[in-house]
Protein backbone atom coordinates (compact mmCIF):
# COMPACT_ATOMS: atom_id res chain seq x y z
CA UNK A 1 0.00 0.00 0.00
CA UNK A 2 1.01 3.61 -0.38
CA UNK A 3 -0.10 6.65 1.58
CA UNK A 4 0.19 9.94 -0.25
CA UNK A 5 -0.08 12.94 2.06
CA UNK A 6 -1.42 16.18 0.59
CA UNK A 7 -0.90 18.31 3.71
CA UNK A 8 1.31 18.44 6.77
CA UNK A 9 0.74 15.37 8.96
CA UNK A 10 1.55 14.22 12.46
CA UNK A 11 1.81 10.73 13.89
CA UNK A 12 2.83 11.30 17.47
CA UNK A 13 5.88 9.98 19.25
CA UNK A 14 4.62 10.81 22.74
CA UNK A 15 7.65 13.06 23.21
CA UNK A 16 8.11 16.82 23.48
CA UNK A 17 11.04 19.12 22.81
CA UNK A 18 10.92 21.16 25.99
CA UNK A 19 9.79 24.73 25.48
CA UNK A 20 10.17 24.49 21.69
CA UNK A 21 7.58 21.92 20.59
CA UNK A 22 4.79 20.32 22.63
CA UNK A 23 4.48 17.18 20.49
CA UNK A 24 7.19 15.68 18.30
CA UNK A 25 6.40 13.58 15.24
CA UNK A 26 7.39 9.93 15.30
CA UNK A 27 10.70 9.20 13.55
CA UNK A 28 12.67 6.08 12.78
CA UNK A 29 16.30 5.52 13.78
CA UNK A 30 17.48 7.69 10.87
CA UNK A 31 15.26 10.62 11.88
CA UNK A 32 12.75 10.03 9.06
CA UNK A 33 8.97 10.21 9.43
CA UNK A 34 6.87 7.06 9.12
CA UNK A 35 3.37 5.82 9.80
CA UNK A 36 3.21 2.92 12.28
CA UNK A 37 1.53 -0.20 10.91
CA UNK A 38 -0.77 -0.28 13.94
CA UNK A 39 -2.06 3.18 12.97
CA UNK A 40 -2.88 1.99 9.46
CA UNK A 41 -4.50 -1.17 10.83
CA UNK A 42 -6.65 0.83 13.27
CA UNK A 43 -7.86 3.30 10.64
CA UNK A 44 -8.67 0.50 8.20
CA UNK A 45 -10.48 -1.46 10.90
CA UNK A 46 -12.55 1.63 11.76
CA UNK A 47 -13.41 2.07 8.07
CA UNK A 48 -14.32 -1.63 7.79
CA UNK A 49 -16.64 -1.46 10.78
CA UNK A 50 -18.34 1.68 9.43
CA UNK A 51 -18.77 0.15 5.99
CA UNK A 52 -20.12 -3.09 7.49
CA UNK A 53 -22.69 -1.15 9.59
CA UNK A 54 -23.78 0.65 6.42
CA UNK A 55 -24.08 -2.65 4.54
CA UNK A 56 -21.43 -1.62 2.00
CA UNK A 57 -19.19 -4.62 2.80
CA UNK A 58 -19.75 -7.99 4.39
CA UNK A 59 -18.25 -7.64 7.86
CA UNK A 60 -17.28 -11.32 8.02
CA UNK A 61 -13.71 -10.46 6.96
CA UNK A 62 -13.14 -8.09 9.90
CA UNK A 63 -12.19 -10.71 12.56
CA UNK A 64 -9.93 -12.52 10.07
CA UNK A 65 -8.05 -9.45 8.89
CA UNK A 66 -8.03 -7.39 12.09
CA UNK A 67 -8.51 -9.94 14.87
CA UNK A 68 -10.81 -9.84 17.88
CA UNK A 69 -9.86 -8.49 21.30
CA UNK A 70 -9.87 -11.01 24.11
CA UNK A 71 -12.80 -11.19 26.47
CA UNK A 72 -12.49 -11.44 30.26
CA UNK A 73 -11.39 -15.08 29.96
CA UNK A 74 -8.76 -14.13 27.39
CA UNK A 75 -10.61 -15.61 24.41
CA UNK A 76 -9.82 -13.62 21.32
CA UNK A 77 -8.70 -14.14 17.77
CA UNK A 78 -5.38 -13.10 16.27
CA UNK A 79 -5.54 -11.32 12.97
CA UNK A 80 -4.34 -13.17 9.91
CA UNK A 81 -3.03 -9.94 8.40
CA UNK A 82 0.17 -8.19 9.35
CA UNK A 83 0.58 -4.44 8.71
CA UNK A 84 4.10 -3.07 8.26
CA UNK A 85 5.10 0.52 8.99
CA UNK A 86 4.76 2.85 6.00
CA UNK A 87 8.13 4.44 5.21
CA UNK A 88 9.83 6.54 2.57
CA UNK A 89 11.24 4.64 -0.41
CA UNK A 90 14.76 3.24 -0.13
CA UNK A 91 16.05 5.75 -2.69
CA UNK A 92 14.51 8.71 -0.83
CA UNK A 93 15.88 7.41 2.47
CA UNK A 94 19.35 7.11 0.97
CA UNK A 95 19.40 10.62 -0.52
CA UNK A 96 17.99 12.24 2.62
CA UNK A 97 20.25 10.47 5.11
CA UNK A 98 23.42 10.90 3.01
CA UNK A 99 22.71 14.61 2.64
CA UNK A 100 21.64 14.92 6.27
CA UNK A 101 18.42 16.55 5.08
CA UNK A 102 16.10 15.11 7.75
CA UNK A 103 15.29 18.49 9.32
CA UNK A 104 13.78 19.61 5.99
CA UNK A 105 11.09 16.97 6.34
CA UNK A 106 9.54 18.65 9.37
CA UNK A 107 7.94 21.95 10.29
CA UNK A 108 6.30 23.38 13.41
CA UNK A 109 2.75 24.63 13.43
CA UNK A 110 1.23 26.63 16.25
CA UNK A 111 -2.34 26.79 17.45
CA UNK A 112 -4.23 28.43 20.27
CA UNK A 113 -7.77 28.51 21.60
CA UNK A 114 -9.77 31.64 20.83
CA UNK A 115 -12.41 32.82 23.30
CA UNK A 116 -15.89 34.10 22.45
CA UNK A 117 -14.43 37.62 22.57
CA UNK A 118 -12.05 36.79 19.71
CA UNK A 119 -8.96 36.91 21.93
CA UNK A 120 -6.56 34.03 22.52
CA UNK A 121 -7.20 32.21 25.77
CA UNK A 122 -4.37 32.22 28.30
CA UNK A 123 -2.01 29.22 28.37
CA UNK A 124 -3.42 27.59 25.21
CA UNK A 125 -0.57 28.13 22.75
CA UNK A 126 0.65 24.77 21.44
CA UNK A 127 3.37 23.88 18.93
CA UNK A 128 3.20 20.66 17.00
CA UNK A 129 5.97 19.14 14.88
CA UNK A 130 4.54 17.96 11.57
CA UNK A 131 5.97 16.09 8.60
CA UNK A 132 5.83 17.66 5.16
CA UNK A 133 3.60 16.12 2.48
CA UNK A 134 5.21 12.99 1.05
CA UNK A 135 4.41 9.43 0.03
CA UNK A 136 5.20 6.46 2.26
CA UNK A 137 4.73 2.80 1.49
CA UNK A 138 4.21 -0.36 3.48
CA UNK A 139 2.88 -3.86 3.10
CA UNK A 140 0.00 -5.93 4.37
CA UNK A 141 0.58 -9.67 4.37
CA UNK A 142 -1.67 -12.58 5.25
CA UNK A 143 -4.89 -11.09 3.87
CA UNK A 144 -7.22 -13.84 2.68
CA UNK A 145 -7.97 -13.49 -1.03
CA UNK A 146 -11.69 -13.30 -0.22
CA UNK A 147 -11.06 -10.11 1.84
CA UNK A 148 -8.80 -8.22 -0.58
CA UNK A 149 -11.58 -6.32 -2.39
CA UNK A 150 -13.22 -5.24 0.88
CA UNK A 151 -9.86 -4.12 2.30
CA UNK A 152 -9.24 -1.99 -0.81
CA UNK A 153 -12.70 -0.45 -0.31
CA UNK A 154 -11.72 0.37 3.28
CA UNK A 155 -8.55 2.09 2.01
CA UNK A 156 -10.65 4.41 -0.14
CA UNK A 157 -12.55 5.56 2.96
CA UNK A 158 -9.50 6.88 4.84
CA UNK A 159 -9.07 10.54 3.87
CA UNK A 160 -7.12 11.85 6.89
CA UNK A 161 -4.56 10.36 9.23
CA UNK A 162 -2.86 11.34 12.46
CA UNK A 163 -3.37 14.14 14.94
CA UNK A 164 -5.24 17.27 13.85
CA UNK A 165 -7.38 15.54 11.23
CA UNK A 166 -10.30 17.87 11.97
CA UNK A 167 -8.00 20.90 11.63
CA UNK A 168 -6.65 20.24 8.15
CA UNK A 169 -3.68 18.03 8.97
CA UNK A 170 -3.10 14.56 7.54
CA UNK A 171 -5.10 14.79 4.31
CA UNK A 172 -4.14 11.63 2.45
CA UNK A 173 -5.04 8.87 0.05
CA UNK A 174 -4.26 5.22 0.72
CA UNK A 175 -3.88 3.05 -2.37
CA UNK A 176 -3.47 -0.68 -2.69
CA UNK A 177 -0.51 -1.69 -4.78
CA UNK A 178 0.41 -5.17 -5.86
CA UNK A 179 4.01 -6.18 -5.22
CA UNK A 180 5.99 -5.22 -8.31
CA UNK A 181 3.61 -2.41 -9.37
Amino acid sequence: YSIEFFSYWHCGSGLAAGADVDELAIKDGDGLPYVPGRTVKGLLRDAAESLARAGAVDGAFIPEVFGVSGDEEGHGQRSLASFSDATLSEREREVITEGKLQDGLFASVSSTAIGDDGIAKDHTLRKLQVAVPCTVTGSITGVPESAEKDLVTCMSMVKRMGLGRSRGLGRCEIRAERKGD
